[in-house]
């Protein structure tokens, strides 16, 4: 084995020894060219998310107040498109408020949504008790870890389907909000 290193070792000090100016100078222009490149994606993605941003407020804030104002839902453009303000939902529930929030969808069979995720961890060469995990966890004593969480859209679908079906629901409580966008569609 000392061989085998030893040999390593002594072919590593010898392609150390062969790099030229040349091969070296490729490699530190193949450096910058990445640093730079990782520079302009970062550049670029702090750009899109400023783009999106101001397209947000275009979409949702500006374009459907001034429609709201001339008194105007949808109209068409000239080259075909539609331009239609569309009500939009959405909701956030605080993690403060998630106890009260999941009771509450509990209490209103509403419970449904909750997604309930149990985890248990098992150490190394404990394969076979993992795939036997739901008849042999309370008997070996493990723990799991429990969590319990509604997906984003399937918040959101409830709070549409809740304001729509004109049900009564605290609102503040799923932090659930009622906007417009406006939303153009483009002409085939």
């Amino acid at each position: 084995m000392t061989d085998l290193t030893s040999l390593m070792e002594e072919e590593n000090s010898q392609s150390v020894e062969n790099v030229d100016q040349a091969d070296l100078s490729s490699v530190a222009g193949i450096a910058r060219s990445i640093r730079e490149k990782e520079e302009l994606i970062s550049d670029l993605e702090q750009t899109l998310k400023s783009e999106k941003k101001a397209l947000m407020k275009l979409t949702d804030e500006e374009l459907p107040a001034l429609l709201q104002e001339v008194g105007i839902n949808k109209f068409e453009l000239d080259d075909g498109s539609t331009v239609e303000v569309k009500q939009t939902y959405g909701a956030s529930i605080l993690v403060a408020n998630r106890e009260t929030a999941y009771a509450w969808l509990r209490d209103h069979h509403y419970d449904d949504i909750i997604k309930n995720q149990v985890n248990v961890r098992f150490g190394r060469g404990e394969d076979e008790l993992a795939a036997s995990f739901t008849d042999l966890a309370a008997q070996q004593g493990y723990a799991p870890e429990q969590k319990t969480e509604i997906h984003p859209q399937t918040l959101r679908a409830f709070v549409k389907e809740r304001v729509e079906a004109g049900d009564e629901f605290p609102m503040e409580l799923f932090g659930a909000w009622i906007g417009h966008r406006a939303v153009i569609k483009r002409s085939k």
